[in-house]
């Protein structure tokens, strides 16, 4: 049994029925990231953020320690990206590839859990890390400080913009 897609629609292209606020929410979830990830990145490659030696150090393990930075920035851009998924067509419809499920349309819920979960995560997340590094005690100077602010304070947005894009998926989905 096969199953078509559930509107038209190319696989790299939008929904024709996404709003275009809920296309800008989506593509906002990978720029506020972006900024934290390349700050980690920029930390591994030894680029001057205003750190101190010493805290420099403490970021980077020795060894294997070093890819945990690059790891963490490309799973954080990786879980941004999946926010894609809920205004494109291969967010609703499992890829061919998979066996038994590959061209199924993908339940409602299996999309709207995680992503609602995930946006309840990215808020306490958001929230919990730029008030920690606003309130850190790392030996920086104060330019090092306001790029460390200003890279990272975008992620308060994370959480609310998945929410938003997460009850869109939801009300499109449900009523199909």
């Amino acid at each position: 049994m096969t199953y078509a897609l559930p509107a038209p629609g190319l696989p790299g292209h939008p929904r024709p029925d996404v709003p275009a606020w809920a296309r800008r929410a989506a593509a906002a979830v990978l720029w506020v990231n972006l900024p934290s990830a390349l700050w980690r990145i920029a930390v591994v490659l030894g680029v001057p953020l205003g750190l101190r030696e010493a805290e420099y150090d403490a970021m980077l393990l020795p060894g294997w320690g070093m890819l945990l930075l690059p790891l963490l920035s490309l799973a954080q851009e990786c879980l941004a990206w999946l926010t894609y998924g809920l205004i494109r067509p291969w967010g609703e419809v499992w890829p061919r590839r998979l066996p038994y499920l590959g061209g199924r349309p993908v339940p409602v819920l299996a999309a709207v859990v995680p992503a609602a979960l995930g946006a309840l995560a990215c808020t306490v997340y958001g929230v919990l890390l730029v008030w920690t590094t606003f309130h850190a005690h790392m030996d920086v100077t104060p330019w090092g400080q306001w790029i460390l602010n200003a890279c990272y304070l975008p992620l308060v947005a994370w959480g609310p913009l998945l929410g938003a894009v997460t009850v869109h998926y939801h009300h499109r989905r449900a009523r199909i």
